[in-house]
């Protein structure tokens, strides 16, 4: 049979348009950190030695540490040369090296010793960590069925309101399928460690006790149903 249930509202068949929204405060799945190996040098070639075992060193580092570093990535690189003060005949009075490398981590318990252990690197800087959850996350799925859910319920409440109930759903949609603006996505997590330019330690330096920040998944439908005539 076809159902001929009309898609607008009318006196016999009204409708109603509710939003369905969901906020939850999650642990987060990974940490990311970022590193930056510079090196200096009176001329090209000990510039680009020492960055390229400096580099090796954090990436060696990174690599003895498994699984838990689920994500190893060099970004940009750059060797700028360095004029004298008056630049005159483009002198050049040395050469600075940069590498930017990122690693993901998934394992918060060697967290806080890698980022200790690579801060205490020659001429290494750290940033991080931000914390996040993968795409795939199965919270966002959580948050998308706690929206759909408040829909119904926020639209069961409008038609029982009435004395109707509700006999057909029209349309289920995203805010960003509908041209409407997006929630603002959850802020990245803070900095919690960060350390400058450091040379070799004689020790190794404590592992820093790092607390994972929770992160807030959001969610929001948009939801349109068909309700019986109201009893008004």
């Amino acid at each position: 049979m076809t159902d001929t249930t009309p898609s607008y509202g009318t006196p016999e068949h009204p409708r109603v348009a509710v939003r369905g929204e969901a906020r939850l405060e999650v642990d987060p799945e990974t940490a990311r950190i970022g590193i930056t190996v510079t090196a200096r040098g009176k001329n090209r070639r000990n510039a680009l030695e020492d960055l390229t075992r400096r580099n090796d060193h954090v990436l060696e580092l990174a690599r003895s540490y498994g699984q838990a570093v689920e994500k190893l990535e060099t970004g940009a690189l750059s060797i700028t040369p360095e004029l004298t003060q008056k630049g005159r005949n483009e002198q050049i009075h040395a050469y600075h090296g940069r590498v930017h490398i990122t690693a993901v981590l998934n394992d918060f318990t060697a967290l806080g010793e890698f980022t200790t252990r690579v801060a205490d690197l020659e001429m290494t800087r750290v940033n991080g960590p931000w914390w996040g959850l993968r795409p795939d996350s199965p919270a966002h799925g959580t948050a998308r069925r706690q929206a759909v859910h408040e829909a119904v319920q926020r639209a069961r409440e409008y038609a029982d309101a009435l004395g109707a109930h509700l006999t057909a759903l029209v349309e289920l949609a995203d805010l960003g399928a509908e041209n409407t603006a997006p929630p603002a996505p959850a802020a990245p997590g803070a900095m919690r460690g960060r350390a400058a330019f450091a040379g070799a330690a004689p020790e190794p330096a404590p592992a820093l006790d790092l607390e994972p920040q929770r992160q807030t998944v959001y969610a929001q439908v948009n939801a349109r149903f068909i309700m019986s005539p109201p009893k008004l």
